[in-house]
């Protein structure tokens, strides 16, 4: 029996014994494969097990049921045609099979990753929120086709797990009936977009969405394709942040707002007294210059990258402070993957019920900044201004 026959004998004897898990095929004979992945599970169609196989290519995810001989042949064509490993996880023990370019083949067992199998229901698979929309079109990030233009691949991804994150920080969040959302520093529109399309159109919410941006021709630009949609309730402004006034903003957005315009917009988020606010800052100067010419005792901040990592930490844990000093619930997440860009971070602040402890919040501000050298946090100064003419 050669190392493949041995491999789909474990694979049919896990499925008998009730000990299979999943099956995963991965690294693609040709670097230029679109489909990357191959996700396989047992599910439960009309009181029938079958095998889900979930192709993950670059741009979508297409999901197609096998029985378990149809399975078989499926599995057999992938792995003789387009993927050099396969590993099969069950109950017992991990298998994994990996075949090198002259098609020999060696199988290596290691301890269950798993201790419960999965559920055999047919679940939803994962959902593409921004899918068919007429401004991916207009936005050049699908073609006429409405096919995904291979390098705008990334940004497609970016909008849809954004969504995500959006969708379950509303369920999460108590909001009018009729919501008004400001995205500041809106840039081209992408998720801005995104955002309106799919709370307007697939939720069904009566959303009012502002974008605003700095750079006119950007937003003449995005007010034209929201013309174009018959996005009626999306419109751009140019203006500045910090120059921008409106009495209420209930869900406030900055999303790699510079520097200090990140500052801006949280700022103007909680003088609105916003249910919900989501930065993904960038640009984290300000706290560094203010240290410049200070000596710093903590050796991490002898080299000039760690000292920039450190300083980007301390500037986003004191934003953090400052939005539950004034009674918001906080948390901080990897908001994409770091392969594509570094600032990955998202900070959000949902409006909470229970009264902050003021006193030992300033604490820990004032400690961080003791043990950073740190004079002066630019959020601080701005709420501090504002308590001053209360």
């Amino acid at each position: 029996m050669n190392e493949l026959q041995q491999f789909f004998q474990e694979i049919e004897e896990s499925i008998k014994q009730d000990s299979f898990v999943k099956l995963t095929l991965s690294k693609p004979i040709r670097k230029s494969e679109d489909l990357e992945n191959v996700y396989l599970r047992e599910v439960e169609l009309k009181k029938e097990k079958m095998i889900s196989f979930t192709y993950r290519f670059k741009t979508n995810d297409k999901v197609k049921n096998y029985t378990f001989e149809a399975a078989i042949k499926e599995l057999e064509h992938l792995l003789q045609n387009t993927f050099r490993i396969a590993t099969l996880f069950t109950l017992e023990k991990d298998i994994a099979i990996r075949i090198n370019k002259k098609g020999k083949a060696s199988i290596t067992n290691n301890p269950p990753t798993f201790s419960d199998k999965l559920p055999v229901d047919h679940d939803k698979q994962k959902v593409k929120r921004a899918s068919d929309s007429e401004f991916l079109l207009h936005l050049g990030i699908k073609d006429k086709n409405g096919k995904v233009i291979p390098k705008m691949a990334d940004k497609y991804k970016q909008i849809n797990k954004y969504l995500e994150i959006i969708e379950g920080l509303l369920k999460s969040t108590a909001l009018p009936k009729k919501i008004n959302i400001v995205d500041m520093g809106s840039g081209k529109g992408y998720l801005t977009f995104a955002l309106y399309d799919f709370l307007r159109n697939t939720r069904g919410l009566d959303v009012q969405v502002t974008g605003i941006e700095l750079r006119e021709e950007l937003v003449t630009y995005c007010n034209k394709v929201a013309k174009k949609c018959g996005y009626t309730n999306l419109s751009f402004i140019s203006k500045r942040i910090e120059n921008y006034s409106e009495e209420k903003i209930d869900v406030l957005i900055a999303l790699h707002a510079c520097d200090t315009a990140t500052d801006d917009a949280i700022y103007k988020g909680l003088m609105s007294n916003s249910s919900l606010i989501i930065c993904a800052p960038c640009c984290h100067k300000q706290v560094r210059q203010s240290v410049k010419g200070i000596a710093q005792e903590n050796p991490i901040l002898k080299y000039g990258i760690f000292q920039e990592r450190q300083f980007e930490m301390v500037t986003d844990t004191i934003r953090a402070l400052l939005l539950e000093r004034n009674q918001y619930k906080t948390k901080v997440f990897e908001f994409i993957s770091n392969e594509h860009t570094r600032k990955n971070v998202m900070l959000v602040g949902s409006k909470a019920s229970k009264a902050p402890n003021i006193q030992a919040i300033d604490v820990q501000i004032k400690e961080l900044k003791k043990d950073y050298g740190v004079p002066e946090h630019y959020l601080e100064r701005l709420i501090e201004k504002k308590e001053q003419v209360k």
